[in-house]
């Protein structure tokens, strides 16, 4: 009768066999990623852009696939733009590039290197906040905050284009900003108060 005690040689191959694949891993799961992404992904190309934030040059050396967002936020510590849904749709990362509202997580900063950007920090006058910001505050525009970066671009440029007639326009005009919170009503409020100054 064969003894069960004894370990076959079929089991001892196959489990040493597995404990050397095992050894032979990384200690970390980023370590195999980083790992693997050498022969996987390919190389970024690096380039210096020179981009106008808030009136200010910025030489960046980025990759020439960088978001406007990512740069702001990840190179320059602009983290008043927010991250939100990284898809063009909720609006958080509204900025301005020549005066106009763009969407800084679908635009490549490569594409604005000669344009003029301006981010929520760069409204103010030195201590004194911009109308809209006072507006937001008085009017409780904002509950969580996480938004009102992004709500406070789209509402100076609604007012700037004359889009304020109605309270309907408004709220068509401001419908790319959504907020999770509910303070649509102060928002509203706070626009119409700036139009009438």
């Amino acid at each position: 009768m064969r003894n069960k005690s004894k370990v076959s040689r079929r089991f001892f191959l196959k489990t040493s066999s597995l404990i050397t694949v095992f050894s032979l891993l990384p200690s970390t799961v980023k370590a195999l990623y980083e790992e693997a992404k050498q022969f996987i992904i390919p190389k970024k190309k690096i380039n210096s852009i020179i981009l106008n934030i808030n009136n200010k040059n910025y030489s960046i050396p980025t990759d020439t696939r960088s978001t406007l967002l990512d740069v702001l936020r990840e190179q320059l510590h602009f983290t008043g733009t927010k991250k939100g849904c990284d898809h063009g749709q909720c609006g958080a990362c509204t900025v301005h590039i020549d005066g106009k509202t763009a969407l800084s997580c679908l635009t490549l900063a490569s594409m604005v290197k000669d344009k003029k950007i301006t981010t929520i920090e760069g409204i103010a006058t030195g201590e004194e906040l911009h109308p809209m910001q006072e507006a937001f505050i008085s009017y409780d525009g904002f509950q969580c905050g996480y938004c009102t970066p992004g709500q406070i671009m789209s509402a100076i440029a609604c007012v700037n284009e004359g889009k304020t007639k109605s309270e309907n326009q408004i709220k068509e005009f401001m419908s790319g900003n959504l907020c999770r919170c509910g303070a649509y009503n102060g928002i509203v409020e706070s626009i119409q108060k700036v139009a009438k100054v």
